[in-house]
């Protein structure tokens, strides 16, 4: 039902003038388009004219002078529309490709803005499909679609005018088979459509699924997975492959039915033209000239349906698009406050927070966090650890209750403001493919080695840093696969403290490191950690203990807090967590 809709709408006018709205600033470029559709229209119908003259009055009568002075004028004319034509094809194209990089980067910009809720819920290969092909689609609209199809139809009226003008007996008799290339290009125009659209959805999938594999192949190949999910590509391959065969087959059908009518024009011409050749009421130069004027018809008249087609899947493409940058899931009320310096007095009140609407994950959360102090958030899997974190610095909105920030709620600051003071390190490090310093920095050129630098040996991790090859231009690969987890999380660290945040987020940031990064590491997080407001949530003992103040969470709610000692006094959800570490002998998850 979905599909039927969309097919319905390709030919909405509202689209298509949002579309074109995007060519405004090049709005010289378009009306010089279709200026040249129209002297291209007008210069059609000439040269058979030219030819028919030229046979006419002076082949037949052997006058050679007026033979070169036409052949000479012909000439001129084939160069002066060869030139059109081509300033018409490069201008078309110039604009298709021009407004195609705007809307690419206000598309990027607006994802770059997005809510992280609307990537919970939306497949990065499609996105990819949006930024990419959908809108290379955009560019056939303007190049090959609705000013081509114009320019073809100018065309087609032209020579028809001139046909008729000239001999609207023999134009009738040559535009019989018409209605039967009417009928086929309706045909071919709707299985096109809609193997169009086949190969349209199955690109979707296809990106999808090579997006979200490649990204997981460690674990399709470490469950031995890798026969299974070739199967399931091998299906969408299969169904891309077969709606391309489809279209191709349409073309193969649709070309020859076209040569086909063609044909019977001509055979019509030749039957009627002859007999009245033979009486004198019409002349060779004519006949040329019909012949002439048939085959320039049936050229555009050929390629008439595919352009619509072009538009079409230009149209729904463009339709796609618009639902990534119509999305209302952004930053809807930003707040004005910037300040260059914050205390890092955190205070929960009441907070209510969920993924889902009628779900809550957090449920009347509320506790003060002094400036410069550490919190340690403890709680078995799915307790709501992570979700304190994703709202504070507002990559999620709340539900309700207030998060203020020395003492201002949180949606009074200026979002970019705002995250300039919070540093996070997660425990699912994030790299760039580029150099070490291109990572620390985020690619901010206006930050010098000479800082970076400083910052790491304030860490402890610039040994290890020049001890790769390279060193700080030492290349991570995508995700960051030359390195290992402890060493991704030594730069996670010295990316946050680039930047001097006030209060600091630590996200099960010394999880799943290796022995020998693990020194480095603690070295690290006290080093982040001394002199500002920290939020941790940790699984290692020898970080919980440190900690002002511990809150212990079950099923979004606080069923405890204190500090370490007094939490181990109190016997209750802390001390069997505490104790069930202790007896294993080894630190685990809290």
């Amino acid at each position: 039902m979905a599909k039927d809709n969309t097919i319905k709408k390709i030919f909405d006018l509202r689209l298509l003038r949002r579309i074109f709205s995007f060519s405004k600033p090049y709005s010289t470029t378009l009306y010089t388009a279709m200026a040249l559709s129209i002297i291209l229209a007008l210069l059609a119908p000439l040269r058979p004219y030219l030819i028919q003259a030229s046979v006419d009055k002076y082949i037949s009568k052997n006058l050679l002078h007026g033979l070169i002075m036409i052949s000479i004028v012909q000439l001129g004319l084939l160069l002066v529309e060869s030139g059109f034509r081509f300033w018409f094809t490069y201008r078309t194209n110039w604009l298709g490709q021009t407004v195609v990089n705007d809307i690419r980067k206000k598309v990027f910009n607006k994802v770059l803005y997005q809510n992280i809720g609307y990537y919970d819920k939306t497949a990065i290969g499609t996105l990819t499909t949006r930024t990419i092909n959908d809108i290379e689609s955009v560019n056939d609209v303007f190049s090959e679609g609705i000013i081509s199809i114009a320019a073809d139809l100018l065309t087609i009226i032209s020579i028809i005018v001139v046909m008729l003008f000239t001999d609207w007996k023999l134009t009738l008799v040559c535009l019989a088979p018409f209605p039967l290339l009417i009928v086929a290009t309706y045909f071919f125009k709707e299985s096109v459509n809609k193997s169009f659209q086949r190969v349209r959805n199955a690109v979707a999938q296809l990106n999808a699924f090579a997006q979200e594999h490649l990204t997981g192949m460690y674990i399709v190949q470490a469950f031995a997975a890798e026969k299974r999910e070739a199967a399931k590509f091998k299906e969408i391959n299969k169904e891309h492959r077969n709606a391309n065969i489809k279209g191709i087959f349409a073309y193969s059908v649709f070309f020859p039915v076209v040569e086909i009518i063609l044909a019977m024009s001509q055979g019509l011409l030749v039957w009627w033209g002859a007999s009245r050749l033979l009486h004198y009421s019409v002349t060779p130069g004519v006949m040329i000239e019909f012949i002439m004027f048939l085959n320039l018809l049936f050229r555009p008249l050929r390629m008439m349906a595919d352009k619509f087609n072009v538009l079409q899947m230009g149209m729904i493409a463009g339709e796609r698009i618009f639902t990534v940058l119509d999305s209302e899931e952004y930053l809807h009320n930003n707040g004005s406050y910037k300040t260059k310096q914050i205390q890092g007095a955190v205070e929960f009140d009441n907070v209510y927070f969920s993924y889902k609407p009628g779900t809550p994950v957090l449920k009347g959360i509320s506790f003060k966090l002094d400036p410069g102090k550490t919190m340690a958030v403890v709680g078995h899997t799915g307790a709501g650890k992570t979700s304190i974190i994703s709202i504070l610095n507002r990559l999620y909105e709340i539900d309700s209750g207030r998060i203020l920030i020395d003492g201002r709620e949180l949606n009074e600051y200026d979002i970019d403001s705002l995250r300039s003071h919070i540093g996070i390190v997660l425990q699912d490090v994030f790299l760039f493919s580029g150099t070490v310093y291109d990572n620390i920095t985020l690619r901010n050129t206006n930050i010098p080695l000479s800082k970076v630098e400083e910052v790491t040996k304030m860490l402890g991790i610039h040994d290890f840093i020049m001890s790769l090859p390279n060193g700080y231009q030492f290349d991570v690969m995508e995700r960051g696969n030359t390195l290992s987890q402890g060493q991704r999380q030594l730069l996670s660290f010295a990316r946050a403290l680039l930047y001097n945040p006030s209060i600091l987020i630590l996200d099960e940031a010394t999880s799943s490191v290796d022995s020998e990064s693990e020194q480095l590491i603690q070295h690290a997080i006290d080093t982040l950690i001394k002199g500002r407001t920290s939020i941790v949530i940790a699984h290692r003992l020898s970080t919980i203990r440190k900690a002002d103040q511990i809150i212990v969470m079950e099923r979004g709610q606080i069923i405890e807090r204190g500090n370490h000692n007094s939490l181990i006094a109190d016997r209750g959800a802390y001390y069997q967590l505490y104790t069930a570490v202790e007896k294993k002998k080894e630190e685990e998850v809290l």
